[in-house]
């Protein structure tokens, strides 16, 4: 037998393939290898520290992928996508919502059967990470004023504790991923995996860190094409096949996971066919109905510096349903507790010393972009066209200015407004909507939450990259759980989605077997 064969093969030790990798080893007699690109967390406190996240952006656990030229939004987005065990878990707040019924039920009428929330709901109490509200001595009071400020400017509820029931608005400390009582995370790889990495008891998973997948290898069987193995090169630049005896599961993230079907022959027959990359196997999908959460900023300067004790910065939030009709919120701010000026500087706006921002946020945007190849060559990023704000009607553009115009309300009213010393940006002056709508685009940045590239969706639905048990349409012994199998975008932060995908993705892969 080869050393480089194993029961299952897992292209991804990120959110999803850290959950999966963990349940499938509880049988002793399952042998898992995970393949992932980036370095071990453990021992890692620039990871581990969950307010040391934005420190990690753009560093070296980052791939730092950028946006193609977005001529109605910000084309100067740096979309962070981690290069570390635990995936986003690890470079990411943690803000962690229980997708609401109506993000579930989406997917159900989307074609996911099996995904409607009263079967997805279970899968939430199986999750092994310390999800607990923002503890006591981590709200900040300009924080907590927010919080007040905000409930009494827009009337929505009071929230403790947004995961203990639906929400359709709400203002309140968020729940988190963490260990309050050293501001540790709980994240993916820290719930899942260090356990058996510190134990030493699984020797029937094998981490394969700092390694690349770059192709996918198939044989021609009775059945069809048939996922073999992956091919990779380690640190060292030794390239080698990691075969796989039952199923290839791929959990590489909504970008890298097309990026990987494509450089492997599987994806638009004519994009690949233009790239000179052999077609395997034409799925028109792979790539296409890429979202995520945009969101712009207002900023405020403070009358003086902000009280030190936080969780992560961004440790309380907002959501309001404008819209009656809709499913859930349809509106969402962060609140920061730092001035968050990187965009508006870029046209010219100036970083106080002391300041706050709210980040009107687009739960449910209309906007889809896709994710496509620009070279045959896998060390070529891929191509990321958002396409922000190219929507029909411009809905995602006019909640944003929606979003200003409430994040102004919320500013006068006490006791945050007491704290605020003036609008930094867009400023004051600026006030009709074509100017607020042309300020929150160009300042527009992203939540990384990319996801939808290879979406999930019923046997004839010619888009869908895979069917309800997560299988690559037309394809033997691959599947892909992660961010990218979204058909729609939850209202919420998505990473507890993501969890429950690798929950209920180890429970199709038990019952199959």
């Amino acid at each position: 037998m080869s050393e480089n064969t194993y029961d299952y093969v897992i292209v991804g030790g990120g959110t999803a393939g850290s959950v999966i990798a963990s349940r499938l080893t509880e049988n002793p007699d399952v042998t898992v290898a995970v393949i992932e690109g980036g370095p071990s967390d453990i021992d890692r406190d620039d990871v581990l520290t969950l307010r040391r996240w934005l420190g990690l952006l753009g560093g070296d656990l980052d791939y730092g992928y950028t946006t193609t030229e977005q001529p109605r939004g910000n084309s100067h987005i740096l979309h962070s996508r981690a290069k570390v065990l635990g995936g986003c878990s690890s470079h990411n707040t943690l803000i962690s919502f229980k997708p609401l019924p109506g993000d579930w039920d989406e997917w159900a009428a989307a074609g996911a059967e099996g995904w409607d929330h009263k079967a997805m709901d279970p899968y939430f109490g199986k999750l092994r990470n310390n999800i607990v509200p923002v503890d006591a001595k981590d709200r900040n009071a300009i924080a907590s004023d927010f919080v007040e400020a905000a409930q009494a400017a827009t009337g929505v509820p009071r929230v403790e504790g947004f995961n203990k029931g639906p929400f359709k608005d709400g203002v309140g400390f968020f729940d988190l991923s963490y260990h309050p009582e050293n501001n540790k995370r709980s994240s993916a790889s820290v719930a899942y995996l260090h356990p058996h990495m510190e134990a030493g008891d699984r020797p029937n998973l094998t981490l394969l860190l700092e390694t690349w997948a770059y192709k996918l290898e198939f044989d021609a069987t009775d059945e069809g094409l048939t996922a073999r193995g992956v091919r990779v090169r380690g640190k060292d630049g030794v390239e080698k096949l990691i075969s796989a005896r039952t199923e290839v599961l791929v959990c590489a993230g909504a970008v890298d996971t097309p990026r990987l079907l494509m450089h492997s022959g599987i994806g638009p027959k004519a994009d690949l066919e233009a790239l000179g990359i052999p077609v395997l196997h034409d799925l028109p999908g792979v790539g296409e109905n890429l979202l995520d959460h945009p969101e712009s900023v207002i900023v405020w300067e403070t009358n003086g510096p902000i009280p030190e004790n936080s969780a992560m910065d961004s440790d309380a939030g907002l959501f309001i349903q404008r819209d009656p009709a809709a499913a859930g919120p349809d509106l969402m701010f962060h609140f920061y507790q730092i001035p968050f000026t990187d965009n508006p500087e870029r046209l010219g706006y100036e970083q106080p010393e002391h300041g706050v921002s709210m980040t009107p946020n687009i739960p449910k945007p209309k906007s889809r972009g896709r994710v496509y190849l620009t070279s045959a060559d896998p060390e070529v990023k891929p191509a990321l066209d958002f396409r922000y704000f190219t929507d029909e009607d411009d809905y995602d553009g006019k909640t944003l200015v929606d979003g200003i115009k409430i994040a102004r309300e919320i500013a006068k009213t006490e006791p945050l407004a007491g704290w605020l010393k003036r609008e930094v940006c867009p400023g004051p002056d600026v006030t009709d909507d074509e100017a607020l709508s042309e300020y929150a685009r160009k300042v527009a940045h992203t939540v990384y939450h990319p996801a939808g590239t290879c979406r999930i969706g019923a046997a004839d639905d010619e888009l869908a990259v895979v069917d309800p048990q997560l299988k690559v349409r037309g394809l033997q012994s691959i599947r892909i759980a992660d961010a990218s199998v979204f058909p729609t975008m939850p209202a919420v932060n998505p990473m507890i989605g993501v969890l429950m995908v690798g929950e209920k993705c180890a429970e199709l892969l038990g019952g199959d077997a």
